[in-house]
């Protein structure tokens, strides 16, 4: 199965110099726990992403005023992303690897096309081994049916 297939679509994004005010009420709307950020000048490219823990931690915690930065100024810097046409496990590799539990996902071009969550990937390894624990029952009921 590819990323592109288990990836929602529908993405929440902010311009980098779009404020953390902005990005925080646009997460409350969409009930999500992150935004992806996106390239000023080329809103198609995802640049960065900025989570509710970094809003958390990084400004309200540290006494900063989310009013008057900016997602640019605390989205990390090197951003992960996959590729729709990457086979899903091979994302989840990804995610582990680099410890994060989102990804952008682009198209050929880079482009933004949707986010895959780590939630969304450990729901196809569970079903691809419910599907490995279903043959193997499957196969023994089988078995016993034809000796019988």
């Amino acid at each position: 199965m590819k990323t592109g297939d288990v990836c929602k679509r529908d993405v929440i994004a902010i311009r980098a110099s779009g404020t953390l005010a902005e990005a925080s009420k646009l997460m409350r709307e969409g009930h999500v726990g992150s935004i992806v950020v996106v390239d000023d000048a080329d809103p198609s490219r995802p640049v960065g992403i900025v989570t509710d823990r970094d809003i958390v931690v990084e400004v309200v915690a540290a006494g900063l005023d989310p009013a008057t930065l900016t997602v640019g100024e605390i989205m990390g810097r090197t951003l992960v992303v996959a590729r729709e046409d990457d086979d899903a496990l091979a994302s989840l590799k990804t995610l582990r690897r680099r410890a994060v539990r989102r990804l952008p996902v682009v198209d050929a071009a880079g482009a933004l096309v949707g986010i895959v969550t780590l939630d969304d990937l450990l729901e196809v390894g569970t079903n691809a081994l419910v599907d490995v624990v279903q043959a193997i029952t499957s196969g023994r009921a089988l078995e016993s049916w034809r000796r019988a």
